[in-house]
């Protein structure tokens, strides 16, 4: 199997004050005062990882175990301190409810901009345009302002937007858990549909189930580090076991 993920031995590093400070007047003086004391936290440690083209992957752990922090490596949103990253294809990252849209602008406005920033030609959304707004369901509310769009409605239309081309590349995290019952079957038949054509699939959440109905192999993150990698069955199980 061709290899379209590559992460080799990948650490993130931050430097956190040490003391809890009141706000940026106060951050500021202690700057100049030279008075801040850091201490380092890795947010990821050592991660080697290797996913095969049109495989579907799932990342596991609990809250602050630096699953999303991965997802934004893979998506060079974030520049790993240590190690090296080999993407193969054209990514499309759903990381955040709403990344990259401007909330003072219309749905239609942040369609193209959406798609600017994820590397759609203009051309291709505005052919595209007309299934983007059917699929996210959304007719009537494409010309208000985004901030009046439901959160719900802000997920259905970043995904829409990310998925209206079939990437070589899917990074989602924890998107499907927002909206109703039947968007979120309709997501998972476009995913299934990918996956057919050959798309790598990569998929954060906390709904074990989900992750086994869709997944081949997973990792477990634990504190940054990997816990356990393999069979997807094995990796929840132990996962689950020790939670």
């Amino acid at each position: 199997m061709t290899t379209a993920i590559n992460l080799h031995h990948i650490s993130i590093q931050y430097r956190l004050p040490r003391e809890r400070l009141s706000g940026i007047k106060e951050y500021a003086i202690r700057w100049t005062q030279g008075r801040l004391q850091y201490h380092q936290f890795w947010a990821l440690r050592d991660i080697h990882l290797e996913i095969g083209r049109g495989e579907s992957f799932g990342i596991v752990g609990r809250n602050g175990a630096g699953k999303s922090t991965l997802l934004k490596v893979m998506a060079r949103v974030l520049k790993p301190t240590q190690g090296r990253v080999i993407m193969r294809g054209r990514t499309a990252p759903l990381l955040e409810l709403g990344a990259g849209f401007h909330h003072e602008l219309t749905g239609r406005e942040n369609v193209f901009l959406n798609g600017a920033l994820i590397g759609l030609p203009r051309k291709d959304i505005a052919t595209q345009f007309d299934a983007i707004v059917d699929f996210a369901e959304i007719d009537e509310f494409i010309d208000a302002p985004l901030r009046t769009y439901s959160t719900g409605m802000v997920a259905r239309l970043g995904f829409a937007v990310a998925t209206c081309i079939r990437p070589e590349i899917l990074l989602i995290d924890e998107v499907l858990s927002v909206g109703d019952v039947a968007f979120q079957e309709k997501c998972l038949r476009r995913m299934r549909a990918f996956q057919a054509e050959g798309t790598t699939i990569v998929l954060v959440s906390h709904s074990m189930g989900r992750v086994q109905e869709f997944c081949q192999r997973a990792l477990w993150l634990d504190g940054g580090q990997a816990a356990a990698l393999g069979d997807v069955d094995e990796v929840v199980a132990q996962y689950l076991q020790a939670a």
